[in-house]
């Protein structure tokens, strides 16, 4: 699912922006991990135009790169074997998440033969335990919320008994959708011929992967797309019963009086809005002195105001859980807090359960890495700008590449994805490097949360470093007739930019529909298209996306004409 946003940039990140041809990111601030999931059409069952396009695999030749053309340059040597003369792909995939999936259809897409390796089952993370899942318990509490307001319903002239839920049906709802989008994207690469290879994937050498316990198969590329899985701090006890993961929260197995959630990112975030709105008290506990780190701090405030003032919500913040006892021989659920800075104890919580949203760790453990000399750097894998995987002496390893959480350079499903085609489109003839800064994040609580780009604090920092000025224009949902039909008027937009050529710099939404709202800012940064080149276009009337149409014109650029797009930032 979900996977979580692990773009390393922060009021304090040190910052060094590439142009297509360096390979440096430099970061030194803590990834903050959220996931989420960005499915291609064909996952939904729309597979039919795929299955009329002619897969020309004789035309491979003609149209592939050598390693040299691709700018890979390591040596084969040192004992890990040699490369293959000739191969059972000319693509093959460790790991089927959403990353893997999205990597695969452009690959046939593309006429290669492709292959993909899954040790567990079709859709990784995003669709069995992540962002699909949940997506289905939050539509289950947006609809409670709704049928629970009776000012917001009496205001529309709606009248409506007590609501009420059955938990296993909340529960089945939600694994059902898992099901169904999973057997989807299963069909989807078997409709267009790509090989489901089942077992766990190994890397022997150059070139050459083992699958299970004795099957060895050889590639002209090698993506690997493994995904994540929840991270646990030490001193924490994990029973799956009363002290869970977001693995266990989706399957709705109980919902607990009184719930502790560790961490107060998407993850947690998401989680207290569906265990609020199904009567849940909540208590957030965070390790910084405020909660929603991750978020632009403007639009954490109002979503805190919003999202956790009214409901049953209370939270420390400063504090680390740093011993979480499950609950037995009728004891409560034990949390012993001690201060963030001082490490001085703080305080006991007796709860009923605790969630840990504290964030994702790379599953890379396995992978025979060590076979063609790479070292992980905390569990990920490292790559450059291109998703090329560097070993241990800095070097490129030809011919194999790393997507998705497993890079940790943006923990989103839909960003491995979009890294896996991009992967794709190099090893087919055309150079690509991924903008990271246009690739849209979310959080589905009632109302959303949406971002794209940068932070106010991030680009001040960036203008400070760089020379230039930003600006910061605001419109607010109350504005929008659609909204206000709706009587959902909460909400604010936030464009940061600059007004000496229009260039955007980041988007932050914080109302109705936000998550959908977010993809003309994401497609603009993408595009490099300037705020007064967006003034001009036409939006629907009443819609939400007018919330948009407001902002860009309220925005004041002195350029009149567009300036140059810039080259991808490569993250």
């Amino acid at each position: 699912m979900q996977s979580s946003l692990s773009l390393s940039l922060s009021p304090h990140t040190s910052l060094t922006i590439p142009r297509p041809n360096q390979s440096s990111f430099t970061t030194s601030a803590k990834p903050i991990n959220l996931r989420f999931c960005g499915l291609r059409r064909e996952a939904l069952g729309d597979f039919s135009p795929l299955l009329t396009r002619r897969v020309q695999f004789n035309s491979i030749t003609a149209r592939r790169r050598s390693a040299a053309d691709l700018g890979v340059s390591a040596s084969l040597s040192g004992g890990n074997g040699s490369p293959p003369k000739s191969f059972d792909y000319d693509l093959l995939i460790i790991g089927a998440g959403v990353g893997g999936h999205g990597a695969a259809l452009h690959a046939v897409e593309k006429g290669l033969k492709t292959g993909i390796i899954e040790g567990d089952v079709v859709g990784g993370t995003c669709v069995n335990r992540g962002c699909v899942p949940s997506k289905a318990l939050l539509a289950v509490s947006g609809r409670m919320r709704e049928l629970q307001s009776e000012h917001h319903l009496k205001a529309l002239g709606l009248q409506v008994s007590a609501a009420g839920y059955d938990r296993q049906g909340v529960a089945d709802h939600a694994n059902n959708l898992a099901s169904k989008i999973r057997n989807n994207l299963t069909n989807s690469m078997k409709a267009i011929g790509v090989d489901i290879l089942t077992g766990v994937g190994t890397i022997l050498g150059p070139q050459k992967v083992k699958v299970g316990s004795d099957k060895v198969v050889t590639a002209q590329n090698i993506i690997i797309a493994t995904g994540s899985v929840p991270f646990v701090p030490k001193g924490i006890e994990v029973d799956g019963k009363t002290v869970i993961t977001s693995d266990h929260a989706l399957k709705l197995e109980s919902v607990p009086d009184w719930i502790a959630i560790v961490g107060s990112g998407y993850i947690g975030l998401e989680f207290s809005d569906v265990y609020t709105a199904l009567g849940s008290e909540v208590t957030f506990i965070e390790a910084l002195d405020q909660l929603m780190p991750g978020f632009d701090p403007e639009i954490g405030k109002l979503a805190q105001r919003v999202l956790i003032n009214p409901r049953k919500i209370d939270y420390h913040t400063g504090v680390f859980a740093t011993k979480i006892t499950p609950a037995k021989d009728g004891k409560p659920v034990i949390i012993e807090l001690i201060d963030a800075k001082t490490k001085e104890p703080k305080d006991t919580l007796e709860v009923d359960a605790a969630l840990i949203a504290t964030g994702r760790a790379p599953f890379t453990q396995g992978l025979g890495l060590e076979n063609v000399n790479v070292a992980t750097q905390r569990g990920f894998v490292p790559v450059d700008e291109r998703m090329r995987v560097i070993d241990a002496n800095g070097n490129l390893v030809p011919h194999l590449f790393c997507i998705g959480d497993a890079n940790g350079k943006m923990m989103l499903a839909h960003a491995a994805s979009a890294q896996g085609i991009s992967v794709v489109e190099q090893v087919t003839g055309r150079d690509h490097v991924l903008n990271h800064l246009s690739i849209p994040a979310a959080c589905f609580t009632h109302p959303e949360i949406s971002m794209v780009g940068l932070t106010e604090p991030q680009a001040r920092e960036k203008a400070e470093k760089e020379g230039f000025e930003v600006s910061i224009a605001k419109t607010s949902f109350k504005a929008n007739t659609k909204a206000l039909a709706e009587n959902e008027g909460e909400g604010l937009a936030k464009l940061i930019y600059r007004p000496d050529n229009g260039e955007i710099l980041g988007v932050h939404i914080f109302g109705l529909h936000a998550a959908d709202l977010i993809h003309e800012a994401s497609n603009a940064i993408a595009l490099g298209t300037r705020i007064q080149d967006i003034k001009l276009a036409v939006h629907a009337h009443p819609t939400l996306s007018e919330v948009l149409d407001e902002l860009f014109k309220s925005a004041k650029v002195k350029a009149q004409v567009s300036s140059p797009v810039n080259e991808p930032v490569a993250v």
